[in-house]
């Protein structure tokens, strides 16, 4: 694979992504600094992630601040395919809703899509994809969602909801749409084929506008959205993408939670996210320290320092302080690795506290039909 080429569908990410070329490839827009002016007169503050680039690309969320600016609200959405254990990557998109939910005033719908994760892995059981959906809605609840304005849908449990919605999506979308956007081909099973449309669903389960935080990964999903939301009489949903997260083993490709050596899971304890991070995370130091010392780092392929860019350091001062001394040399890749193993354990220890408290709640978040 050469340095131009890498691979993002909503179910494989490889390469080290150009993410100007792929907005072009997939026809969204780059956030602009007038939107994050925008932004930022609405809210009063900006999110270090929008500020950091983490949020990067977008399609038509200059007409959901228009419209706001109006007084009319919208709604948000995001979700997760339940295959495995929550990893600090899927947090992302879901902290950066908390915030838009809480500066805003809007809802907040969460699908927890097990069965799309059933008809895509093999090896997979319904039962085991309906355990992790519980798992990771443990973690969505940690991040401070309220129940009032806020609920978790799992498909194949709020099937009754989504079916009458997904049943006029499905109508408009013909197999070659799915085929061109997805790749899909004779021996795709047919719940692959259909599922677009319950992914769709969501977005009109209000009259209203809705806004989706994601993972650029997932965006060809909602390309078929948009296209069919005008046929059965619907706004096309708008989407803020954000970048991939690599794995600890990085800098290209995302995180995922089959390689257990290449993340970290929320579950993880202080020791294991030590071992993790000194072992496997990757480096942009040099091969010894005297070189260091003289050549310096660099921070732009350092996995330990970007996760300090994309979630576990907001202060600017301080993460520019970090870049500043790695790249110098003044700071070895011991002590990088070391701030961000402090910063990831203070966070998973306040984290793991309220997922524990989470099982108590999450009957009063779950959607009811």
């Amino acid at each position: 694979m050469s340095a131009d080429d890498f691979i993002v569908t909503p179910w494989h990410v490889e390469g080290d992504i150009d993410y100007d070329k792929l907005i072009k490839k997939f026809g969204t827009e780059k956030i602009s600094s007038d939107i994050l002016n925008r932004i930022k007169k609405t809210t009063g503050e900006d999110h270090f992630m929008l500020r950091r680039g983490i949020f990067f690309s977008h399609r038509e969320l200059n007409r959901i601040l228009e419209d706001y600016d109006k007084g009319k609200k919208f709604f948000l959405y995001t979700g997760r395919g339940p295959s495995g254990h929550t990893h600090i990557g899927h947090l992302v998109p879901w902290v950066f809703s908390k915030w838009l939910q809480d500066k805003f005033g809007v809802n907040m719908y969460f699908q927890l899509t097990d069965d799309e994760k059933f008809y895509a892995k093999p090896n997979l059981t319904l039962e085991e994809t309906s355990k992790f959906a519980y798992e990771n809605a443990l973690d969505f609840i940690a991040l401070g969602f309220k129940p009032n304005n806020t609920k978790i849908i799992i498909n194949t449990k709020n099937i009754q909801t989504l079916y009458p919605i997904a049943a006029q999506v499905a109508k408009k979308i013909n197999f070659s749409n799915t085929k061109a956007v997805f790749g899909f081909t004779n021996e795709t099973n047919i719940g692959m084929i259909f599922y677009t449309a319950l992914q769709s669903a969501p977005c009109f389960i209000e009259d209203k506008p809705v806004l989706i935080p994601l993972g650029v990964d997932q965006d060809p999903h909602f390309r078929l959205t948009r296209d069919i939301a005008p046929k059965i009489g619907k706004q096309k949903p708008a989407l803020i993408h954000n970048i991939m997260i690599p794995g600890l083993s990085g800098p290209g490709g995302k995180m995922s939670a089959s390689d257990e050596n290449g993340t970290i899971y929320t579950t993880d304890s202080p020791n294991a996210v030590k071992k993790k991070i000194n072992k496997h995370a990757f480096s942009g130091g040099q091969t010894d320290i005297e070189q260091h010392r003289k050549l310096g780092g660099n921070p732009d392929i350092d996995v330990s320092y970007q996760y300090l860019r994309i979630f576990f350091e907001p202060d600017d001062n301080k993460l520019k302080s970090i870049y500043d001394d790695y790249k110098s040399g003044k700071m070895l890749t011991g002590e990088l690795k070391a701030i961000l193993i402090e910063k990831i354990n203070e966070f998973l220890a306040i984290h793991q506290e309220k997922r524990e408290k989470a099982k108590d709640q999450i009957e009063q978040f779950i959607f009811e039909n």
